[in-house]
């Protein structure tokens, strides 16, 4: 990308099969369309707005014809690769949307959107693309198994949560090191006394986030950053990463070796040399982006059983089987049900997942629009929907709900703060499961969901 940032196509990109590279050449052509509007204020908002729809439309059916050439030619990686697509479809689009609506298309916020969707093109069209021709190591082939990946995701939530009240988004699962904003590049480095462990954490943060957060606390008076700010965000950073290496057991005794602060170039060559097991890049709602990447070749490693040979063949099998079987019975058994918040408020959020937490999968979502998406992609065993929501109340998120027929008997409890008979009259046809006063006692909130799925059991 040149400095008036357009995307360059080269011949060098070409994986060799035409269907394909004429799409990627059409997809760049679409990402420079957007930068030639960028400046235009009532263009910008329009050509995101297409872009948006571009990406969910067109772009999507691309993937799925890549998807379908790398199963007719074998490929190995098409699980990975699918992976990719699926976290820009699911995870990385509708981010960027929300995010755009909710600033009412700041320019900030268009510099994010055309930021992360040319680095994402970019690092996916010139680096995993090119690997299906052999033209390049695949790069996302040592990530760690993806209920580790999630179990990292939510530890880090909790902490950004817990340290700064922001509510952290993932935004992808296989960032891919492109630059967002000004960002400061943070390396630590950990060992065991004797070496034979070693993880390595790269952590980037916008500018902006850490003058939203660390320098908040500090106090800070300016939007520039300090040496003041840079040490205490080194410190804060690696609380950061130790309380994230706690997912994983096996590196109890590691201590931090070494520790750097990177500029973007440096980072990047390590980024492209070393095979990274997680590179998550998250979103907190416009006070900043930050990425967490992770090098820990040996956690894959020590993952793997024991090597299936014609010797022991017929025992490994049966091994494999008794665990697996065992595994999924303690699976079954751990379950936990799934309820979805949905609240304009944080603190009621918050309270509530904190209530319901130990017990249950909480997940949650701020307005009806977004409950959708939630339902859609995750389906919940209840749903606890606001009542007096601004925009879309829970009375029209509810019907929304009950007009698809994969979803008319997904169990919703309303929650409101005040007792209105009129409402829930109005209500009675859509067939909700119940209602909670939002000045009910937490135990007694507790206590009532509980109930409902002994009923229900």
């Amino acid at each position: 990308m040149d400095m008036y940032h357009q995307l360059t196509w080269k011949d060098d990109y070409s994986i060799g099969v035409e269907s394909i590279d004429k799409e990627h050449q059409r997809l760049f052509q679409i990402i420079n369309r957007l930068f030639s509007f960028k400046d235009e204020e009532k263009n910008s908002r329009w050509a995101c707005r297409e872009g948006i729809k571009f990406f969910k439309t067109h772009a999507t059916k691309h993937f799925s014809d890549e998807e379908a050439y790398m199963s007719s030619v074998g490929y190995k990686g098409l699980e990975q690769h699918r992976r990719i697509h699926d976290g820009f479809r699911e995870n990385t689009l509708p981010a960027l949307e929300q995010e755009l609506e909710r600033t009412d298309y700041s320019p900030d916020t268009v510099d994010h959107f055309l930021g992360v969707c040319a680095g994402w093109l970019i690092g996916h069209t010139l680096t995993e693309d090119l690997s299906i021709a052999g033209k390049r190591a695949r790069k996302w082939d040592h990530f760690l198994p993806g209920e580790e990946i999630a179990s990292i995701r939510k530890v880090i939530a909790e902490m950004v949560f817990d340290m700064f009240q922001l509510e952290p988004q993932m935004i992808s699962d296989s960032y891919g090191g492109e630059e967002f904003g000004k960002g400061v590049y943070y390396r630590l480095v950990y060992g065991t006394k004797g070496e034979e462990k070693k993880q390595e954490v790269l952590l980037v943060f916008e500018e902006k986030l850490l003058i939203n957060t660390v320098g908040k606390v500090l106090g800070l008076k300016t939007n520039k950053l300090d040496s003041m700010l840079i040490h205490a965000s080194r410190y804060t950073a690696q609380q950061f990463a130790g309380r994230v290496m706690e997912c994983f057991p096996n590196m109890e005794g590691c201590e931090l070796r070494e520790e750097n602060l990177l500029s973007y170039e440096q980072f990047q060559k390590i980024f492209e040399r070393e095979q990274l097991q997680v590179s998550l890049l998250f979103n907190t709602g416009g006070a900043g982006y930050f990425a967490y990447c992770m090098i820990a070749p040996h956690l894959l490693q020590e993952g793997v059983g024991i090597p299936v040979e014609n010797e022991n063949t017929m025992a490994e099998v049966e091994k494999y089987l008794a665990k697996r079987e065992k595994q999924a019975e303690q699976k079954a058994i751990d379950a936990k049900k799934k309820i979805l918040v949905v609240d304009d408020s944080q603190t009621v959020r918050q309270s509530i997942k904190m209530l319901l937490d130990k017990d249950y999968e909480v997940a949650m979502a701020t307005s009806g629009v977004a409950a959708i998406r939630t339902i859609t992609l995750n389906r919940p065993d209840l749903v606890l929907l606001d009542y007096e929501m601004p925009v879309c109340d829970g009375r029209q998120t509810l019907e929304m709900l009950r007009s698809e027929e994969e979803f008319k008997d997904v169990p919703v409890i309303f929650l409101t703060g005040r007792r209105d008979p009129d409402s829930m009259i109005k209500v009675m046809p859509l067939n909700p499961s119940g209602y909670l006063l939002k000045s009910t006692k937490p135990e007694q909130i507790k206590k009532e969901i509980d109930a409902f799925f002994v009923k229900k059991k």
